[in-house]
């Protein structure tokens, strides 16, 4: 079936209804376009488990806080409908600001308590904008699969408390993160870097694979478990935002705790130059994220 493109709401909204009432099962994959292989992994994920996929591709201007990179933010929509058609999505969503934000519009969806820490301490309104554009899409769509990358962990958090406390019709799955060779982890924003802090950018992945090794082997104390994390980070010069010690499911940290339970998410932000890069891992569920790109097999924790 070829790509159908809409550019209306009203448009898409009855193309979801019509994938539901000729039998079909309706995939979204939410994006911000400039899409990579990490985006088509989500699409083809989606195949696996629904009859058509719909992507959007809308750069969402409430998620950005004041001095943030909505402005320079990549799109590239002609790659990536190009990207969209040869991997066989069926539905791709363009809406403008406007569309998506009529005149008049003044309702925000917030979700409390697991938008505190992380990077809701650091991004104002993010989760806000986050929650708000993405039940917006859940409107359109209907009744769907919806699947997002663990990379944004938090994200993904936030999106499964949403769905579950506004009794929304819409299955969440999280994948895998996807990343490069070296282990880095793909990111639209990676497209900022330069040659030398692409090479720098890797150190996040390498501390850690470092905690987590040290994790496997019987560490349980937080503060030695982030400094592994941290003395990767500092080696490279990335300018370290957050690392932190969390519960996988509630994000309540675990501040300085030396006997960590056997499942914890150890999540990093941190700036290569004027980028901001994010990343985590589930230690005791997720394999090593070093070892696993190396052998060419994303890790279980986007």
């Amino acid at each position: 079936m070829a790509l159908e493109l809409y550019h209306d709401a009203a448009g898409f909204r009855s193309a979801c209804e019509s994938v539901r009432a000729h039998g079909g099962s309706l995939g979204l994959v939410p994006t911000m376009g400039a899409l990579h292989a990490g985006h088509m992994a989500l699409v083809q994920a989606a195949k696996r488990l629904t009859t058509k996929v719909a992507v959007t591709l809308f750069v969402n201007p409430t998620q950005f806080s004041v001095g943030e990179d909505f402005g320079r933010y990549p799109r590239t929509l002609e790659q990536d409908r190009k990207l969209c058609e040869s991997n066989g999505v069926e539905l791709l969503f363009v809406p403008s600001v406007e569309e998506m934000y009529p005149p008049g519009e003044c309702t925000r969806v917030r979700v409390t308590g697991i938008t505190d820490g992380l990077c809701g301490t650091f991004r104002s309104g993010h989760f806000d904008g986050v929650a708000t554009v993405v039940s917006k899409f859940f409107g359109l769509a209907g009744t769907c699969t919806a699947l997002f990358g663990k990379k944004d962990y938090q994200q993904l958090k936030v999106i499964e408390r949403l769905v579950k406390d506004l009794m929304l019709p819409v299955s969440i799955v999280g994948h895998p993160i996807v990343r490069e060779p070296d282990g880095v982890a793909m990111s639209s924003r990676n497209a900022y870097l330069t040659a030398d802090e692409r090479q720098r950018a890797a150190a996040i992945v390498v501390g850690l694979s470092s905690a987590w090794q040290s994790f496997e082997a019987g560490e349980r104390s937080a503060p030695r478990l982030i400094e592994r994390l941290k003395s990767k980070l500092v080696s490279e010069q990335l300018d370290i935002q957050y690392t932190e010690l969390t519960h996988p499911e509630n994000l309540e940290a675990w501040g300085t705790r030396t006997d960590l339970p056997e499942r914890v998410l150890l999540a990093v932000a941190a700036y290569c130059g004027k980028t901001r890069l994010i990343d985590n891992v589930v230690l005791g569920e997720d394999p090593d994220p070093l070892q696993a790109a190396a052998a060419g097999h994303p890790s279980p924790a986007e």
